[in-house]
């Protein structure tokens, strides 16, 4: 039995799929074993910890677990930090949990000390699995651990996660799919990349692989895309993109799922709502303990890849993207800026992006469009 194990295990990739399992326990609010040689953690999202869990969870910690949190969101409490830190919880005062890892107006109340390799595993955990990044962190017996109910993951295996799906990226479907203003255009779906989602390449026109090709690489916004959001220009830069590219020779729009910045939708509606009592996109970020931007590009340099593309003429503001695709080896023959109109709503977080996180943003040229829209 333990032979056939085993070849089960090489043949379907057990290491990827106990990071997956891990995932979806803790999006569901389960609780997850880490573990790294003879160490071994229990772990859970705090926004899933409440007094009953709490109370399950105290006879387990006995005085030893600590609350894990990111650099952000310390900074938030009034540490000046680049790396992530530990509290410790000799009590499940979830009160005092929530405060550290939630509340707005929250201060540091004790010193924070160091993280370990296996903490900041559990972190990458919850990045992955798009809930906030508090962890509450519990040291556990193997012995015990062993014969609990919980799914267990290796440290090292959360940590090549991400670079095992960028390997194992493939295109699993493709469809001729018309658009308006787009009739030649083609959908190509994608397995792989970034956690369980697919993501997908428009292949608009016929656009010559052998030089330089028009691409952009544009994270999903439900809001902007498909509703018409006031608060960013997303869906004008999408929609302006696939219609430059018809008109002209043809390109390769990337429709990454990496929403909000790559904290996932439920996390960019709890900092709209931040945003909502005057806070900066950033700075409501910052609050529930993210940095500037969590994406990654190295997997739409693949799809890129997969699809023939050597060369291109990259259509951003966004200079984390270029660098990206440079250091994933492509060439990046030309830029072309892209800009949606600016409005009342959305004008203070165009200049955030521009002044905090360098996108080239031309405020003269946005008016002139805008003077031309009206």
């Amino acid at each position: 039995m333990s032979d056939m194990r085993t070849r089960l295990d090489v043949l379907f990739g057990s290491e990827v799929a106990a990071v997956e399992r891990a995932m979806a326990e803790f999006r569901a609010g389960r609780p997850v074993i880490v573990a790294e040689r003879d160490e071994v953690m229990l772990v859970l999202g705090v926004e899933a910890l409440d007094e009953e869990i709490a109370k399950r969870l105290e006879p387990i910690a006995a005085g030893r677990a600590r609350l894990l949190l990111p650099a952000a969101r310390l900074r938030r409490l009034g540490l000046e930090r680049s790396t992530a830190g530990a509290f410790a919880l000799p009590s499940l005062d979830i009160e005092r949990i929530a405060a550290l890892a939630l509340k707005i107006d929250a201060r540091y109340d004790a010193p924070v000390s160091s993280v370990s390799p296996l903490d900041d595993a559990a972190l990458e955990l919850a990045a992955l699995s798009l809930i906030l990044p508090g962890i509450l962190a519990i040291p556990a017996d193997p012995a015990i651990a062993a014969t609990a109910n919980l799914v267990r993951v290796d440290a090292a295996d959360i940590r090549l996660f991400r670079r095992r799906n960028v390997a194992d990226l493939k295109i699993v479907s493709r469809a001729p799919v018309p658009l308006e203003g787009a009739p030649e255009t083609q959908f190509v779906v994608f397995r792989g990349g970034e956690g369980m989602r697919d993501q997908v390449a428009i292949i608009v026109g016929r656009p010559d692989l052998s030089g330089p090709v028009d691409v952009r690489l544009h994270s999903a916004c439900l809001t902007g895309d498909l509703f018409g959001s006031l608060k960013c220009d997303c869906g004008d830069q999408l929609r302006d993109t696939v219609r430059l590219m018809a008109q002209n020779e043809g390109g390769i729009l990337l429709y990454l799922d990496q929403e909000g910045r790559g904290n996932g939708i439920s996390n960019k509606m709890k900092a709209y709502a931040l945003q909502a009592q005057g806070w900066d996109t950033y700075d409501a970020d910052e609050v529930l303990g993210f940095g500037l931007d969590q994406r990654r590009f190295d997997f739409a340099a693949k799809m890129l890849t997969l699809l023939g593309v050597r060369s291109v003429r990259l259509m951003t503001n966004n200079p984390l993207k270029i660098a990206a695709m440079r250091e994933a080896g492509l060439e990046v023959a030309a830029e072309a800026r892209v800009l949606g109109r600016p409005t009342s709503e959305n004008i203070s977080y165009l200049a955030s992006k521009r002044d905090r996180a360098g996108h080239m943003i031309d405020f003269d040229a946005l008016a002139a469009r805008s003077r031309i829209s009206d």
